[in-house]
């Protein structure tokens, strides 16, 4: 995918409307790029995902796959940037960390990555990056996210918008 593909992704995400009930597109050939899931408030999509390191972990095979993830997620954000001005940073520890349960979407970044930058674009919806990883032998992978304004009201404290003492910080 390049970052157009990337962007085209992201739009069409954003104005894709949330099904009734949970969906999952997995793309054919056993990549995870393309990986898509939705739910009734949420969409989230694999837009890159670097190699696997079953075989090797190597510090030098594990810095370039982060690198290049790392390299995708700027290109991207800037893009972003440029349509919806500078991102929020939501720290999602603190949904870890909480008794309340999370929403299905955060819960499902939460168990990727440790923040998200977060764009508002309108139409009660936000849109996030992040950079994940399952476990240390899968990919590091870019993923994006969409979801309704009120995934993120009420957050833990001391997570994302609207929760008291917000981890919240400019880029």
């Amino acid at each position: 995918m390049t970052t157009e593909d990337r962007l085209a992704t992201v739009d069409d995400l954003l104005a894709r409307p949330f099904p009734s009930e949970e969906e999952r597109v997995v793309p054919p050939g056993g990549t995870w790029e393309g990986y898509r899931s939705s739910g009734q408030r949420h969409h989230m999509c694999v837009l890159k995902a670097g190699r696997d390191f079953w075989d090797d972990r190597g510090e030098d095979v594990v810095e370039a796959a982060e690198e290049e993830i790392a390299a995708a997620f700027e290109t991207l954000a800037t893009a972003l940037t440029l349509r919806w001005g500078r991102p929020e940073v939501v720290d999602l520890w603190p949904y870890v960390e909480s008794e309340i349960a999370a929403p299905e979407l955060i819960s499902e970044l939460c168990q990727l990555s440790g923040k998200m930058s977060v764009w508002h674009p309108g139409a009660g919806r936000w849109v996030a990056l992040a950079v994940g990883q399952a476990d240390p032998e899968f990919p590091i992978q870019l993923l994006a996210a969409v979801g309704e304004t009120s995934l993120l009201a009420g957050s833990p404290q001391g997570a994302g918008p609207g929760g008291r003492g917000c981890a919240v910080r400019r880029r």
